[in-house]
């Protein structure tokens, strides 16, 4: 279903469970596994462990992100989630480079599924006690069929979670509301987090989308396709955009990705992710620049329409130490 479809609220305010029917997951097997995917993502492999989970990119040469992901380890393999949209395209390229390591493979899992959880009632039906042994995003708990990740809050406090089954479908929670994956999109939004579109593929460096404020880039680990573009604009400061949360009111339809977001009538940056509520609100993800995100900003729509900057949940000392230069 397309987000622009009607749908119930994008708020999840009750809590429950979403199945992410937008999401594939691939699993890579054999000897070369760690040292294919060190090569290739932001991450430093080493550190997803059985009990620890955690976001990565992959670049182009140029440092621009085509792919975004979670990784979970699943014995020796590494298990990682793509939008699907984007996901043949990501493995043929990734392919490429995969060919390099004999015996190592990537391939869809076709029987996964992966549940999104929205509040920590939703989670404790699944995993039990074994819920409060996590504490800290991307802290996994290993169940009978799958893995329970903590994932970042919403702005309101909300905990999230997401649940992988890798053999089969996944188990409901029964007990609780079975959501829609526009309420859980609506989650992510107000948790900061984004997901690639095909109108954002390629179009951002990582930090662009604040990933490094998602434990999704590891600035020490060794090279990677892309790194020297993502390590220079971290040593030398060079971020001039990142990520924001927005609101937009009195629209039937969220704006698209893509949609340019203006200040006094410039060019300010582009929508990113954005789903709408009941109450005709558009939540809204957008890449704007640093000088600009402080003036009154429009949706570059027939109507004009006036988007207000949110709070998101966590700091972004890049948007707070801003220069008045442009990019």
């Amino acid at each position: 279903m397309s987000q622009h479809d009607h749908e119930p609220s994008g708020h999840a305010s009750t809590g429950g469970y979403a199945v992410l029917a937008d999401r594939t997951l691939v699993r890579i097997s054999g000897p070369g596994t760690d040292k294919f995917v060190q090569g290739q993502f932001s991450q430093q492999v080493d550190d997803i462990t059985m009990t620890r989970s955690l976001r990565a990119a992959a670049c182009t040469p140029k440092g621009r992100t085509y792919c975004l992901t979670r990784m979970v380890r699943d014995g020796d393999d590494l298990l990682m989630d793509l939008d699907h949209e984007l996901a043949e395209r990501t493995l043929t390229h990734l392919r490429k480079y995969l060919m390099l390591f004999r015996g190592t493979t990537m391939e869809t899992v076709e029987s996964a599924e992966i549940l999104g959880l929205v509040g920590q009632p939703c989670a404790r039906e699944l995993a039990g006690e074994r819920v409060d042994a996590l504490s800290n995003p991307g802290d996994v708990a290993e169940l009978d069929d799958g893995y329970l990740i903590l994932l970042e809050p919403t702005v309101d406090g909300t905990a999230r979670y997401e649940y992988w089954s890798p053999r089969g479908p996944a188990r409901r929670p029964s007990e609780n509301p079975e959501l829609s994956l526009r309420q859980w999109q609506g989650a992510c939004i107000r948790a900061g987090v984004p997901w690639l579109t095909p109108q954002g593929h390629e179009a951002y460096v990582p930090q662009m989308l604040n990933l490094q404020h998602l434990q999704g880039i590891h600035f020490k680990k060794g090279c990677y396709t892309g790194q020297e573009v993502v390590a220079r604009m971290h040593f030398l400061g060079q971020l001039k955009k990142s990520l924001y949360r927005l609101t937009a009111s009195g629209l039937t339809d969220a704006p698209a990705p893509g949609t340019r977001v203006l200040a006094d009538g410039k060019n300010a940056g582009e929508v990113v992710n954005a789903v709408m509520t009941d109450d005709q609100v558009a939540e809204i993800l957008a890449v704007l620049r640093h000088n600009s995100a402080n003036q009154p900003l429009t949706l570059d729509d027939d109507r004009g329409t006036t988007a207000e900057l949110a709070t998101l949940p966590y700091v972004v000392p890049e948007q707070q130490n801003a220069s008045e230069s442009d990019t």
